[in-house]
């Protein structure tokens, strides 16, 4: 049986990037929502891999806190 892709190393590596990205940029989960346009509970279950992200969020992300997108997937 396969383990769902959150439980994944790669997806869990994948999570703590995303949120070191956000620390890199001094930006609280607040302050990314409001860029973003969203609630700040969707900037936490990102984090936490409650809210699972499409390519397309995480190049916002991506583009919000100045990191290229290699930065989130460096292995592949």
């Amino acid at each position: 049986m396969l383990d769902k892709t959150i439980h994944r190393k790669e997806y869990r590596q994948f999570l703590k990037r995303l949120r070191q990205a956000r620390l890199d940029a001094k930006l609280s989960q607040a302050a990314v929502a409001r860029k973003l346009k969203r609630q700040q509970t969707y900037v936490s279950k990102a984090e936490l891999g409650e809210k699972r992200l499409d390519v397309l969020e995480v190049r916002e992300f991506a583009r919000l806190y100045r990191k290229p997108f290699r930065f989130f997937f460096p292995e592949l």
